[in-house]
């Protein structure tokens, strides 16, 4: 019996079919979509509209010489990234300042600080050092309850006090007992307050407040400085519950004094690493993948040819798409990287943490990638097709 042509005619018309569909797009096409010849997002996106997410088609924008000229118009200091804990800090930030106007405020005392009490004249009320004892086994310690005792004087709250209102206070008590009293009330050790150093420093543990005011850049350098993997412009300062978002890198880089708080007792200085400022890098590259950025400089052509840029066989140069949703308004740009030139826009466009970079395939490669996930199933039916079983005599079973 002769082989019936029919199953070489239904694969025929099954490659037809698809060739058709490839060429117009169909979604039975397996892997990624054509991305081209789009003005908006097909993928609806979660947008903020007042106090709620709603989800809303975006546009695509074109990464033009307008477009990069209007972005430097609004550039500002970049401040905080996507997460949820630096969005909360950057929306407390005005809470305080680091370049507040008027006088410094003094030290004020505390439990557990050290002080020397000198009255000049009168050396039976001064504990002399001797040259066997430290300043700090001759000062006087405040007590837990804030207090400490002086002869003469009696028992005197000095927590919360200044040494100038100590020394003020002092002075009156014993003016009783002494003729023009000459006194003078020093710090010997700073014991009562201390923050928090911790995260990405080369020595994190706890850094003693004294009377020279403490910025938290101090309270780094204190503690070591940064190291390579920590994120200038994400350190979160913590205070009495609240947390702060202070951006060091915005002080490096636009002189923004306000960045450098001055530190209190008991604030929390958390310096962040840097693995959440990532790009993503996907589609027809050399080398797909995440790329951490320096100090969040880095540019479009700088993630490209990190990742061994486009991808010369299988690569649609025309459609390469920057996709930002670290926002709350998610944005989409689109670069025709198909003359070289377009590199010097790719140059200009700074990227965020968490973009993702995405390039297209070519036409052509993404039919050929349909033809060879078919070939197999093709040239299987073809062999069942010229198969001859001998439990029917060498033919092929009929209906």
């Amino acid at each position: 019996m002769n082989v019936s042509p029919a199953p070489l005619a239904r694969i025929h018309q099954i490659l037809a079919c698809l060739a058709v569909s490839t060429l117009a797009g169909c979604t039975i096409i397996p892997g990624n979509q054509a991305y081209s010849h789009r003005d908006e997002s097909d993928v609806r996106l979660p947008i903020q509209q007042g106090d709620t997410l709603a989800p809303a088609n975006v546009k695509i924008k074109q990464i033009t010489a307008e477009l990069i000229i209007d972005m430097f118009k609004a550039a500002r200091p970049p401040v905080g990234d996507g997460t949820s804990s630096a969005k909360v800090a950057e929306k407390n930030n005005p809470r305080f300042s680091g370049d507040q106007p008027g006088p410094v405020p003094e030290y004020r005392l505390g439990a557990g600080d050290i002080i020397s009490i000198i009255v000049w004249d009168h050396p039976e009320l001064t504990i002399p050092a001797g040259s066997f004892r430290t300043a700090e086994q001759a000062g006087t310690v405040i007590a837990e309850d804030g207090t400490i005792f002086f002869p003469y004087a009696g028992v005197i709250k000095v927590a919360g006090k200044t040494t100038s209102e100590v020394r003020s206070i002092l002075s009156t008590k014993l003016a009783k007992y002494i003729e023009k009293v000459q006194l003078d009330v020093r710090m010997v050790a700073f014991r009562s307050q201390q923050v928090y150093v911790v995260g990405e420093v080369a020595k994190p543990g706890i850094q003693q407040v004294t009377d020279i005011p403490m910025t938290v850049l101090d309270a780094v350098n204190r503690a070591g400085g940064f190291t390579p993997d920590a994120d200038y412009s994400r350190v979160l300062l913590t205070r009495r519950g609240t947390t702060y978002l202070v951006d060091i890198q915005a002080m490096y880089d636009y002189g923004a004094r306000e960045q450098n708080a001055l530190l209190e007792q008991g604030d929390i200085v958390n310096v962040a690493d840097r693995s959440y400022n990532k790009v993503f890098v996907l589609g027809e590259v050399a080398k797909p993948g995440s790329l951490v950025m320096n100090k969040k400089r880095s540019t479009l052509a700088e993630a490209l040819s990190d990742s061994g840029y486009i991808n010369q066989t299988t690569a649609d140069p025309r459609w390469v798409y920057v996709m930002r949703g670290n926002s709350d308004t998610p944005e989409l740009f689109h670069l025709n990287a198909s003359l070289p030139d377009a590199m010097l826009l790719a140059d200009r466009f700074p990227l965020r943490p968490r973009d993702i970079i995405y390039v297209d395939t070519a036409p052509i490669v993404r039919w050929q990638r349909v033809i060879a996930n078919m070939l197999p199933t093709a040239t299987m039916l073809n062999l069942t097709s010229q198969t001859y079983y001998p439990l029917f005599g060498g033919r092929q079973p009929t209906r």
